[in-house]
């Protein structure tokens, strides 16, 4: 399912924090949302998961306004896994699973054998098929994290929202997490800080810089050094990976950059 953002601007008490805001998600792309810290990625994505409401422009799911479907509507479409993480959750890790199914249910119905494929297929997905019994809050932080993407993924969206999904997890389960969106090839909008990881993963990158989209396209016609410095501050060069072929970043960790260091 496609995702348009059209001329968002949201305003957080009273201090517009995102402005003319326009981006795209075609059906299956994977699209990425890169920026500083206050770049406004977060609010973007908290639109579409509806958890925020726009002061102007919308965002369309397929040719509908996200804004115009019923709460259970939307939920059926699109699943987030925001950066606000549950941690308190006295449940099992099956149990805050399966309440991803709950958008599917009516009042007081049961789990069905369909339910408990899709809710086994996401803990399996996400390398925690052997911790259904165990408490939720009792997990390590980037066992919680894996958890709350498979209660997503036992959603059964159209459309995957994520703010900063690698965080917590330590390398091996970010490869793997990379992996599995890559393979799912569901229409997926992301944000991530680990600009390496957003090269690899994302059909496309959209770059926010101060509440307003700066630049958009493919990663490789993106993130150039000249981008970098102007928006990141870092002077860095852009080689090929020695293994995929993705651009690679490689910064100076020495020398904080301006875009006058950085040739055209």
């Amino acid at each position: 399912m496609r995702i348009a953002i059209e001329d968002l601007e949201v305003a957080l008490s009273g201090r517009t924090v995102v402005s003319g805001v326009r981006l795209v998600a075609e059906d299956g792309e994977i699209a990425g949302l890169i920026g500083p810290n206050g770049s406004g990625k977060s609010t973007v994505l908290r639109t579409v998961y509806r958890y925020l409401r726009p002061h102007a422009g919308r965002v369309l799911l397929g040719d509908t306004d996200i804004r115009a479907l019923t709460a259970v509507e939307a939920a059926r479409r699109v699943a987030a896994l925001p950066q606000e993480r549950g941690s308190d959750f006295e449940l099992s890790v099956r149990a805050v699973v399966a309440m991803g199914r709950t958008p599917y249910k009516r009042a007081f119905a049961g789990e069905d054998r369909a339910d408990a494929d899709l809710v086994a297929a996401a803990l399996r997905q996400v390398g925690m098929a052997g911790a259904g019994g165990r408490r939720f809050s009792a997990l390590s932080g980037g066992e919680r994290q894996r958890v709350l993407l498979a209660r997503a993924l036992a959603q059964d969206p159209k459309v995957l929202v994520l703010d900063e999904p690698t965080n917590h997890l330590d390398v091996k389960h970010q490869v793997e997490l990379l992996a599995l969106l890559r393979a799912q090839r569901r229409t997926t909008l992301l944000s991530l800080h680990d600009l390496n990881a957003a090269a690899s993963l994302c059909d496309r990158l959209h770059v926010l810089h101060e509440g307003a989209v700066v630049a958009s396209g493919t990663p490789r016609e993106v993130l150039t050094p000249r981008l970098l410095a102007e928006v990141f501050g870092v002077r860095a060069a852009v080689v090929e990976h020695p293994l995929t072929g993705d651009p690679l970043i490689a910064f100076d960790h020495r020398v904080p950059a301006s875009a006058e260091l950085v040739s055209p």
